[in-house]
């Protein structure tokens, strides 16, 4: 009987040690991507490269400036690609003013043109379940609506996302 105690005491003891290292694992790996990016963008800074505010830039885009929040990292934007990169601190996620509910990993890929960012990865919303959003539309620069492609594609008002909001940080995208 001590025996088996002693080996379920010992696996134990050790599942807990591996989930520790685990999450000690992921922290290292979030901070060590926060400086990596931080650093980038420091580089291209000092390298005379004036980088405008991720709002301002998808204001010019013709996506609204509150489709993410204000508390990125850092973004970067590869014009000759269409690439937007923008980096989180950690997974967070927006409730918007028309209760519409996004998530963020703590990097969002996509492609930039003109009034769409497509071929997103690290965004999601929440339907009944979360689901992964795809694209992010507007049909014109007078429409009222952003279209969400999100397995089905959606419309949204476009005013929910006019401004910025604070995310609130969650434990997994």
């Amino acid at each position: 009987m001590e025996k088996a105690l002693s080996k379920v005491g010992s696996f134990w003891i050790t599942q807990k040690a591996k989930e520790e290292l685990k999450d000690i694992s992921d922290d290292l790996t979030t901070f060590s991507n926060a400086v990596e990016e931080k650093a980038k963008w420091i580089f291209n800074k000092l390298k005379g490269k004036p980088q405008k505010s991720l709002p301002d830039l998808l204001r010019e885009y013709n996506i609204p400036p509150g489709l993410f929040p204000k508390n990125i990292t850092c973004y970067e934007f590869d014009e000759s690609k269409a690439k937007l990169v923008v980096y989180f601190p950690q997974a967070c996620e927006v409730t918007f003013k028309d209760s519409s509910v996004m998530r963020y990993a703590t990097r969002v890929k996509g492609t930039l043109i003109r009034g769409k960012l497509t071929s997103i990865e690290g965004m999601k919303t929440k339907v009944l379940v979360w689901v992964k959003v795809t694209s992010v539309a507007v049909e014109g620069y007078k429409s009222d609506k952003v279209w969400f492609t999100a397995g089905v594609k959606k419309s949204r008002p476009r005013d929910a996302y006019d401004f910025p909001k604070d995310a609130v940080r969650v434990e997994e995208f």
